[in-house]
């Protein structure tokens, strides 16, 4: 989806601009953080402490995104252009980075409390949803993540708002599965982890015009082809994430005993400052 007239600036200060892009980045990391913050207090644990976790593993969560997208797409940048490589309000944000760095650095603060880095882990599931719905929209207006072209007569496919449409689908999966009763901390993550990369895996980057490695498989009229980078790697991360989501379940349930909602809320009432 490419609409021409659209401007990546929201507004101008002088010669500073200022994008659209991080504007709905930031909107999405702070109610993110707020939701979770506001669950945190379930755990009675130091609010404090809590906001400075959340904090750091915001910061080492964008750093992620924006190295892995550096590394994957320019990797030159790093040592011709070290300023572009931090430009993140142009664009340019790897979903996978910004998940993979910013759960191992809430694991290092919190890797002897697992109890309380499950329950954070489930409660950045809103954000993490979020970010991807707002992120995709932000890409609209810097003209990028395009999808395919077809013969069907709309052109491209709207890769940003299908891309969007998958956020809209976890955030609502999370509070379903939140109204149906409470499960096991840690299996909301490891779940909605599960289901981005079916998503992602098999319609988004079916649609995305993305290069292809490996085997080459385009249907022109469809505009659809494989496989892309992440379709390589969807199988890996689907083992993964299948096994931590039946791990997390058998282990944490047989943890807390046959009653899972009542067990979990006395061992959190229990729990330690951070």
């Amino acid at each position: 989806m490419d609409i021409p007239w659209l401007s990546p600036y929201a507004f101008k200060i002088g010669p500073i601009g200022v994008h659209w892009y991080g504007i709905f980045m930031v909107l999405a990391i702070l109610l993110g953080s707020w939701y979770l913050l506001e669950r945190g207090r379930e755990l009675g644990e130091d609010p404090d402490r809590l906001a400075n976790v959340t904090l750091w593993t915001v910061i080492w969560g964008v750093v992620g995104a924006r190295l892995v997208f550096v590394l994957a797409n320019d990797p030159q940048w790093l040592w011709q252009d070290p300023l572009q490589a931090l430009r993140i309000w142009d664009g340019g944000l790897a979903y996978d980075g910004a998940v993979g760095m910013g759960l191992l650095a809430l694991w290092v603060q919190l890797r002897d409390k697992p109890l309380v880095f499950n329950h954070l882990v489930d409660w950045a599931v809103p954000g993490v949803a979020l970010g991807i719905f707002m992120v995709r929209i932000g890409n609209i207006f810097n003209h990028e993540v395009l999808g395919r072209m077809t013969a069907l007569g709309f052109g491209r496919w709207p890769e940003q708002l299908i891309g969007s449409s998958i956020g809209v689908f976890l955030l609502l999966r999370y509070f379903w599965v939140e109204r149906r009763g409470t499960p096991p901390p840690g299996y909301q993550f490891w779940s909605a982890m599960f289901y981005y990369a079916i998503l992602r895996g098999t319609v988004e980057e079916t649609t995305r015009d993305n290069p292809l490695y490996l085997f080459h498989w385009v249907n022109p009229h469809w505009g659809l082809a494989g496989t892309t980078l992440m379709q390589l790697f969807t199988p890996p991360i689907l083992v993964f994430t299948g096994w931590m989501m039946r791990r997390t379940w058998r282990r944490t349930a047989e943890a807390l005993g046959p009653e899972p909602a009542d067990a979990a809320a006395g061992v959190v009432q229990s729990g330690s400052s951070l």
